[in-house]
C-alpha cells in the first residue's frame, strides 16, 4: 500500500519513548498530526532533522499540529535520542517498519529506511507528502506551509 494525497492516513498505534501507547485515531477531530519517518536515531541526518523539528515545535503547536517522529529504533533509544536533544515531541518505534510498509514509505538506495513527512489535518485526509533523504530541513518548511494553507 501506497498512501497518496486526499487519502484517509491509515490509523496505527505505536509505543512512545515514554513507554505510552500512541494511536493516530486519538488525534482525529483535535489536532492536524506531522508525522515524519526517519532512518535511525542519533545520526547525523536524523538529528539535524529532529532538532530543525524541535526549533520549530512551538510553531506547529500554534498552527493546531502535533509533531510525531516515526523509525524502528526501540523505545530506550528514543528515549536516550529525546533526552539528548531535547525533543518536545513524541517518537514512536516501529518495531518491523509496519507502518512505514504501511504508509509505503520507500527506502532509499534499496537498503536505508527513507525520510518521508506527511500531513494529515484533523478529518484524517493527507494534505502534503514530502519525500526527500538530504533536505532535512525543507521537511519542516513544507509541513508549515500545509499547515499555513490548511489553516486559511
Amino acid at each position: 500500500m501506497t498512501v497518496k494525497l486526499g487519502d484517509i492516513a491509515p490509523d496505527f498505534t505505536l509505543t512512545s519513548q515514554t513507554g505510552t501507547s500512541v494511536s493516530l485515531k486519538n488525534f482525529r477531530g483535535k489536532k492536524n498530526v506531522v508525522v515524519y519517518f526517519y532512518p535511525k536515531d542519533d545520526t547525523p541526518g536524523c538529528t539535524a532533522e529532529a532538532c530543525a523539528f524541535r526549533d520549530s515545535y512551538e510553531v506547529f503547536k500554534d498552527a493546531g499540529a502535533e509533531v510525531i517522529g516515526i523509525s524502528d529504533d526501540s523505545q530506550q533509544s528514543h528515549e536516550k535520542f529525546a533526552s539528548k536533544y531535547q525533543l518536545p515531541f513524541t517518537l514512536l518505534s516501529d518495531t518491523g517498519n509496519k507502518v512505514r510498509q504501511l504508509y509505503g514509505v520507500p527506502p532509499t538506495l534499496w537498503i536505508m529506511p527513507g525520510r518521508v513527512t506527511y500531513v494529515i489535518d484533523k478529518q484524517g485526509v493527507v494534505k502534503h507528502i514530502f519525500d526527500s533523504m538530504l533536505d532535512f530541513k525543507a521537511h519542516i518548511s513544507e509541513a508549515l506551509k500545509t499547515l499555513e494553507a490548511i489553516k486559511s
